[in-house]
């Protein structure tokens, strides 16, 4: 059975952002949830877990173990679990790096369209922002160092994989990236939540020359669909471990036991189950293509390497605002561009982690808009 195949009617029953912010009638394709059900060995031991009242506090450096071992069959990266630090999630320490690392006033640099907390992450710590947006959806090397050489920033902000356009940095890009930061005294820090679900095409900050000055935060909540269980991971290259040894408790202490537990146990029993959900995700973006040819011709987008999102442009359809017009006329929900980029007024996001029944239907949705 394929991980997808989950009726509508089954996911109208769930409570979460997804099903229960928009009007019934409305097809959600918006929030970075999966329609699927939890991989079922990691449902058997978190109801064991449930049942024998193994709730309490966490202890052991399972997660960091257990990412380790994962880093090292898919990526070859040899890590020290010793040295990483659990969070309550990706963005929280991302912050709390960023607010270390910096004073206010200082420039952090990142590359717009971007996930929209990263904006958030520096008007909370007072920094002030530098954009470098990414051009034709790669890094703009030349832009970065112009911005590093010219704005002096403390921080780097790295998505990768990019959020919204699902790019995969290359490990050439990477290096350069690396040379440039240690060139110019920046620490990146790079958010790799989606990274598992690229496997071995994506490349680890912590792998390229110089990744040794980074500092990756991720989880593996996105890949195995967590978020109600929340517990990331800080992992400092070897020549940043002190900038994560010195985060405070409130950091490394707010992961929860059960989602220590959840996203640890995905990670050693769950690749199985991760393969052919890529398979599948690899399956949806070439049938959203294929549906957009048949129903909305105008629209060209190419399948992107990483993530299970779409970032797609809708300017040749010719309305004022694709994103407004696809909800309140096609009953359809995607992210709004603007959220990504204050200039994207004509793309919107679309979440392809669900069936390709349910894909067939927003097409169909949206072209009834056009």
């Amino acid at each position: 059975m394929a991980i997808f195949d989950i009726p509508l009617e089954e996911l109208r029953t769930r409570r979460s952002i997804k099903w229960s912010r928009f009007e019934p009638d409305v097809l959600p394709m918006f929030v970075a949830e999966m329609d699927v059900h939890l991989q079922p060995e990691l449902l058997e031991r978190l109801q064991r877990m449930l049942a024998e009242g193994d709730t309490g506090y966490p202890e052991q450096p399972i997660y960091q173990e257990a990412y380790t071992a994962f880093a090292a069959d898919t990526w070859g990266l040899r890590l020290d679990p010793t040295v990483m630090k659990t969070a309550c999630d990706t963005m929280s320490p991302i912050r709390e790096l960023t607010a270390s690392l910096t004073a206010p006033g200082d420039a952090v640099v990142f590359n717009p369209p971007i996930y929209p907390p990263f904006r958030w992450v520096v008007s909370t710590t007072g920094c002030r922002p530098v954009e470098v947006p990414l051009a034709a959806s790669r890094l703009d090397l030349d832009a970065l160092e112009r911005a590093f050489a010219t704005e002096h920033p403390k921080v780097y902000l790295l998505c990768s994989p990019h959020n919204p356009t699902g790019t995969l940095h290359t490990p050439e890009e990477l290096e350069a990236v690396m040379e440039l930061a240690n060139r110019y005294d920046v620490v990146v820090v790079s958010d790799e939540i989606h990274a598992p679900l690229s496997g071995s095409r994506h490349t680890p900050i912590l792998s390229v020359p110089g990744g040794e000055r980074a500092i990756t935060v991720t989880a593996a909540s996105k890949a195995f669909n967590l978020a109600a269980m929340k517990a990331g991971l800080i992992i400092p290259g070897d020549e940043a471990r002190g900038i994560v040894a010195d985060l405070g408790p409130h950091v490394h202490e707010a992961a929860s036991y059960f989602g220590v537990m959840a996203n640890a146990t995905a990670l050693n029993v769950g690749r199985e189950w991760l393969a052919q959900l890529r398979d599948e995700i690899r399956e949806n973006k070439l049938h959203f293509a294929s549906e957009l040819r048949k129903h909305l011709p105008e629209l060209d987008w190419t399948p992107s390497e990483g993530t299970y999102l779409a970032w797609l442009d809708c300017s040749p359809l010719g309305l004022d605002h694709p994103g407004q017009r696809f909800h309140e006329q096609g009953r359809v929900r995607f992210n709004f561009g603007t959220d990504f980029d204050p200039s994207a007024t004509q793309h919107v996001r679309i979440n392809l982690a669900t069936s390709r029944d349910l894909i067939s239907e927003a097409v169909r949705r949206m072209a009834a808009c056009s």
